[in-house]
């Protein structure tokens, strides 16, 4: 197992998260975080978050679904006892090896941070997250001041995400931002 340092962490997208053991050979079953869970079928490597920031690479034997889960089965990590260790832990793969998007669609990790401004250059503060409700997702932006505005990701609305640039540019229908 090899350690990652603090900025090699960030460059990961976390994928799963353990959330207990299965079996006597020490499988892991992990609740799935990405949209493409076919991913695996090209992953011989994962890298492990502890709860306590440590980071880890470890070799992934074998995999399957379960549900709505996953389940991995860890080079090294033959019995319960010692599969136990890693439950709590998130895996993921560097950022280079994520599924390429199609024009104008966006990990949600990649929206978050970014400042939030109208197009007549009028700060809103900046994506704490984005909320999915089923239908047009949202983007949650906190002020200076803590207060949270909804704004929809409707294409009539947000008119311009710079990833690069940390940066999304809205054009609000009135009233929005009176909401």
């Amino acid at each position: 197992m090899t350690a990652l340092d603090e900025e090699g962490r960030a460059g990961l997208v976390i994928v799963a998260r353990a959330v207990r053991t299965r079996g006597l050979k020490g499988e892991l079953v992990a609740d799935l975080l990405t949209d493409f869970p076919e991913r695996f079928e090209s992953v011989s490597e994962l890298w492990g978050i502890g709860p306590g920031g440590e980071a880890k690479l470890f070799e992934l034997e074998d995999f399957w679904f379960q549900n709505d889960r996953v389940v991995f089965k860890l080079a090294g990590f033959d019995s319960v006892e010692t599969a136990k260790a890693l439950v709590g832990y998130e895996f993921g793969i560097p950022e280079a090896d994520r599924v390429q998007l199609s024009e104008n669609e966006f990990y949600d990790w990649e929206l978050a941070g970014c400042l939030v401004e109208t197009k007549e250059g009028f700060p809103l503060g900046s994506v704490r997250e984005v909320m999915r409700t089923g239908g047009v997702e949202l983007l949650v932006v906190a002020d200076d001041s803590g207060l949270d505005r909804l704004i929809p990701m409707a294409e009539s609305i947000v008119v311009l995400v710079d990833i690069v640039g940390k940066k999304i540019l809205i054009d609000p229908p009135e009233g929005l931002l009176d909401l």
